[in-house]
């Protein structure tokens, strides 16, 4: 199932997507995307429904974030074999884990908001886990029965925030008014057969910037999920971000490029759909 929130910032309503990839409005089966819904059975409950019975949404509404009230965001830095050398790092014995603020989390066409006293500012395009079960202490081999699904989103960074200002960490360069569009859809796990087979893109005003796959990813989905509960409890609607390809701003030879107002930023990653973001500065 590919699960929706839409309306206006705030006030989203649950959906799901049709073959005629059109919206249903789930109102009626659940009361949000979030959770709340997870942890009650209501994944169970969309399923049921019939979906030919209900209307699709009419027009083009906007498309919120794709998980609702999160309390974790969950992040996973330098997960991809080929970024690590594109920065020149080394690949990391162990996961390396920050969070972002919920409160950066923002639909996924969204405008991009420039930071005051921005310097830096850049992309990563990055596979998204759903949690859909409390997840504490697991077993390797119960990782992803704890896995509701997955997303596309943006990482999106300001590196002079994070690295030249970053006291030793990184949230204040990732953490942001608008830095963390999901979505267009939570796609629940059984329409996605191999998270570690998915290509994934971005481009900055119609010109490539970053190609990948998440087979280069240095610790997988499950791998990740499993690490994670060792050292804290995840709940259901918790979410985690496992890490971006090569191609960022930073990374861009011979000098770093990053994104500037009236920027658009497109991405996308196979069977999770796309986004599309506009780059504005703060009012």
């Amino acid at each position: 199932m590919k699960l929706v929130r839409y309306g206006a910032p705030g006030r989203e309503k649950p959906g799901i997507i049709g073959d005629d990839r059109k919206i249903r409005d789930l109102s009626r089966i659940v009361k949000d995307i979030d959770g709340a819904m997870l942890a009650s059975g209501g994944i169970a409950k969309i399923k049921k429904a019939n979906l030919k019975r209900m209307k699709p949404v009419s027009g083009k509404p906007r498309l919120g974030p794709c998980i609702g009230n999160v309390r974790n965001f969950i992040a996973i830095g330098l997960n991809y074999s080929d970024h690590a050398a594109e920065a020149g790092m080394a690949i990391p014995k162990e996961p390396i884990i920050f969070n972002k603020a919920p409160t950066c989390i923002c639909g996924p066409n969204d405008d991009t908001i420039i930071p005051r006293e921005s310097g830096k500012l850049d992309w990563e395009v990055e596979l998204g886990i759903v949690i859909g079960k409390r997840a504490r202490y697991l077993a390797r081999d119960k990782a992803r029965d704890a896995i509701a699904g997955y997303f596309l989103g943006n990482d999106v960074s300001e590196r002079v925030f994070q690295i030249e200002r970053s006291g030793g960490q990184w949230n204040k360069g990732k953490s942001c008014e608008t830095f963390g569009p999901i979505g267009p859809w939570f796609v629940t796990k059984d329409e996605v057969k191999d998270p570690q087979n998915l290509n994934m893109w971005l481009d900055v005003n119609g010109e490539k910037r970053q190609r990948g796959n998440t087979k280069t990813m240095i610790f997988d989905c499950e791998h990740l999920v499993w690490y994670c509960s060792q050292f804290f409890v995840m709940e259901p609607g918790d979410i985690i971000i496992t890490g971006t390809p090569p191609g960022v701003g930073l990374g861009m030879k011979p000098s770093p490029v990053f994104l500037k107002a009236g920027d658009i930023v497109t991405l996308g990653i196979d069977q999770l759909g796309e986004q599309r973001q506009k780059v504005v500065a703060a009012k």
